[in-house]
């Protein structure tokens, strides 16, 4: 009697366990069908409207998550080659297919990861979190409020924020959590590594808009602005733009979290005795600790003022082979690092899908179709139409980059011409999302499929929280710059 007891419970968590799974394979299949199973809408083709609905059904999966998001990336790149959806020829459809393996972000992305275990294996990153701990770690609070500052400090010199953020902040906070029993992929995670994670990446979508070269796409924007509206923005004015709704929501970000997101460590008042305690554990800095300081330190030059001589892509690759070369780290740990790997075909499948949307059109259409909508409306409403619109639309978008080249002119060409809004008011306001976008999805910026990936933040919250603050940053980034503007007679 109690074996049947115990069988009994036991099957019944199979059958629902593979209900679940069941439910999770099958909604991003009914999203898809029921897309390609309607007609195409007038002016768009109909390859561009199954090719949506195969997108639709790809971001669904990842969502939902039955098999691997890499995996299903993958699934849904190889489809659309196969069958033909944005290129006919066989040999272009392949090319188009592998063309997310050649994005400069993905191996920023990938490089990343390595920078971070480089400083798990030198000790570097230890000795950094524990400096930190030591100086703000009496409360989880104020080490959000560190990480806030570093990114803060390197923001206005760092076009990159893969750069800045996954490729600098990342690897130093990583070693962070597991000082207090955190550790990825478990139930610690929410100790204290899922709020620092989710921290960083919030922060650093703020400061990705607060400086025009705290982004690469905020220059190309300077640019579409200037041939729209023959206005050139100078780095003060977009500075002086933004300021009052950046310096908001960087203030709020940490403490928002803190209440919405909460760490289960609050408070750790013999934290930074323990941590002066470690450090004088570790000795004086090694050799290899000071080595890679030297690479992190060369990459970040290279970062900041070497990008007419060498990419930031190509930079971080080469101290990757650097860090080989000098055994920071071996190859076979480059190979086996699972985790980069993955995230790398990850993302590189999303942004070749995203890229079909504009191969197939599908972004255009949709842009001219809007137009009409929010012209018609009154000047305010318009104007905020039209810029929700642009920042929602990222959802169909995993580069800022090609967000902002693909659209950007398509929205300009509709603003300037909004009858009692000030034409470059309207560009800016269509501009300085380009940095708060990326708190959308896991694959909305360069840093967020890092965050994303390092095991600490369910892919459950990384969307809810994305939705939540991408509200909050929406609205109050609009209450505060649109009468700020007016202000300045912008």
């Amino acid at each position: 009697m109690n074996r049947n007891s115990t069988e009994e419970p036991a099957s019944g968590k199979s059958r629902a366990a593979k209900w679940r799974r069941v439910v999770r394979a099958g909604m991003p299949l009914m999203v898809g069908i029921t897309i390609a199973s309607v007609p195409a809408p007038q002016g768009l083709a109909s390859n561009a409207w199954l090719y949506f609905a195969l997108f639709a059904a790809v971001i669904f999966g990842v969502i939902t998550e039955p098999i691997p998001a890499a995996a299903i990336g993958l699934a849904g790149v190889v489809i659309a080659a196969l069958s033909g959806l944005v290129h006919a020829s066989p040999a272009q459809a392949t090319a188009w297919a592998l063309s997310g393996f050649a994005d400069k972000t993905v191996w920023l992305i990938f490089a990343a990861y390595m920078f971070a275990l480089g400083y798990s294996k030198s000790g570097l990153g230890k000795r950094i979190a524990l400096l930190l701990i030591r100086a703000m770690g009496k409360r989880t609070l104020g080490l959000g409020y560190a990480v806030a500052l570093a990114d803060l400090a390197l923001a206005p010199i760092m076009p990159s924020n893969t750069a800045r953020s996954g490729g600098t902040i990342f690897p130093i906070i990583r070693n962070i959590p597991e000082l207090y029993g955190s550790h990825p992929g478990d139930e610690s995670a929410r100790k204290i590594g899922a709020y620092l994670m989710y921290t960083a990446l919030a922060i650093t979508c703020v400061t990705s808009s607060m400086f025009p070269t705290s982004l690469a796409p905020n220059v190309l924007a300077i640019g579409l602005v200037s041939q729209a509206t023959g206005v050139t923005i100078s780095w003060v004015d977009w500075f002086k733009g933004f300021a009052p709704a950046g310096f908001v929501l960087f203030l709020v970000v940490p403490v928002l979290l803190y209440k919405i997101y909460p760490p289960e460590i609050k408070e750790s008042p013999d934290a930074p005795r323990w941590a002066a305690d470690e450090l004088a554990k570790l000795g004086p800095v090694a050799r290899q600790e000071i080595l890679l300081l030297a690479l992190v330190l060369a990459a970040l030059v290279a970062w900041i003022g070497g990008a007419k001589y060498i990419d930031p892509a190509l930079a971080a690759i080469l101290v990757v082979v650097l860090m080989v070369v000098i055994r920071v780290i071996s190859w076979n740990e480059v190979i086996g690092h699972a985790q980069a790997w993955n995230v790398l075909v990850w993302f590189a499948t999303l942004v070749t899908m995203a890229n079909g949307l504009v191969k197939t059109k599908f972004v255009d259409w949709l842009a001219q179709s809007l137009a009409p909508v929010v012209s018609g409306l009154g000047a305010t409403t318009a104007l905020v139409a039209l810029v929700g619109v642009f920042y929602l639309v990222h959802y169909l978008f995993a580069s800022l980059t090609a967000h902002t080249s693909a659209l950007l002119p398509v929205f300009l060409g509709v603003a300037v011409h909004l009858r009692g809004v000030s034409p470059v008011a309207c560009a800016l306001l269509l501009a300085y999302t380009l940095g708060l976008m990326g708190i959308l999805t896991p694959y909305a910026t360069g840093p967020s499929p890092i965050y994303y990936g390092s095991g600490y933040i369910k892919s459950r919250d990384f969307w809810i929280l994305g939705l939540i603050l991408g509200m909050v940053f929406f609205l109050t980034y609009m209450v505060i710059t649109i009468p700020w503007l007016a202000f300045l007679n912008i």
